[in-house]
């Protein structure tokens, strides 16, 4: 199911999509996970991705990283086949605990966006300490570049992990629930600083969330899995009781309060968790 009033590709023009999905289907055996997924993102827009538990949010990270091959259609970065460890993608992850013991500072993390994908020792350059240094400073982090990691907060850790994502310059930022974890403070310190960079650096942004009022101002489009089905349009189109409630097959509501949107009955404990998350993919 999709529904979309303004396509990305009317404000491309002639341009290429920075992301392209052309009647995209994942399956696990007879487990339909999405199917028929045509989606092309333009250059600079922030689309989120939400949906319950298991239905395929972060399996659509893994199939635009390469780490995952759709059951049928295609997909393309940039007018180019996926590529495991392309350069054009950048990853931002789940912010995570950091051990209380590592003596990894700010600015070796955001190294290994450069080489953290090469065996053996890379010898330090200017140009690398400048890119580095670049990608720290677009975040606003070279102030406790030096600082291990554990001596650091969990938004100041984030913000090293999208200088992580950015310091390849990027076409595409995939960020997987990069709120989790994180205070209301750090939440919106961190939306703030990936539509701020998109902006500025015109990078697709693909923003999955359990939560959707931290980043409902910024969103272009919402992509909404739920059922084997992706519903896919602005938020004002998606966010409905009535789109919602088809998509699902049984009734969800959908309240605007405060310019915030409450869903009531779209239960997460009624899906299964994706294959892959269960190392079956």
């Amino acid at each position: 199911m999709s529904i979309t009033t303004t396509p990305a590709m009317e404000a491309l023009g002639a341009a290429e999509p920075a992301i392209c999905l052309n009647n995209a289907c994942v399956a696990f055996g007879e487990r339909v996970l999405w199917d028929h997924v045509d989606l092309d993102i333009a250059p600079g827009e922030f689309v989120a991705v939400l949906g319950p538990n298991g239905a395929g949010k972060t399996t659509l990270l893994r199939v635009l990283l390469g780490q995952h091959h759709l059951t049928h259609g295609q997909v393309r970065i940039d007018g180019n086949p996926v590529q495991r460890g392309s350069r054009r993608i950048g990853y931002v992850p789940q912010q995570k605990s950091i051990d209380s013991t590592a003596v990894i500072r700010g600015r070796d993390l955001v190294a290994l966006g450069l080489d953290g994908d090469r065996w053996g020792i890379t010898w330090p350059t200017r140009q690398r300490r400048e890119k580095i240094d670049w990608a720290l400073d677009a975040v606003g982090a070279l102030a406790y570049a030096d600082a291990p990691l554990s001596m650091l907060s969990g938004g100041e850790q984030q913000r090293l992990r999208i200088a992580q994502a950015l310091v390849t310059d990027p076409s595409v930022l995939l960020c997987d629930e990069p709120l989790l974890s994180l205070d209301i403070f750090h939440q919106l310190a961190v939306t703030d600083l990936i539509d701020r960079t998109r902006r500025e650096h015109n990078i697709a942004v693909l923003f999955v969330t359990h939560e959707i009022n931290p980043v409902l101002p910024l969103v272009d489009r919402i992509i909404y899995f739920a059922n084997g089905q992706a519903l896919i349009g602005t938020p004002d189109e998606v966010m409905t009781t009535q789109t919602l409630s088809e998509l699902y097959g049984r009734r969800v509501e959908v309240l605007r309060h405060d310019g915030q949107l409450l869903v009531f009955g779209a239960d997460d404990h009624a899906h299964h968790p994706e294959p892959d998350q269960e190392g079956d993919a």
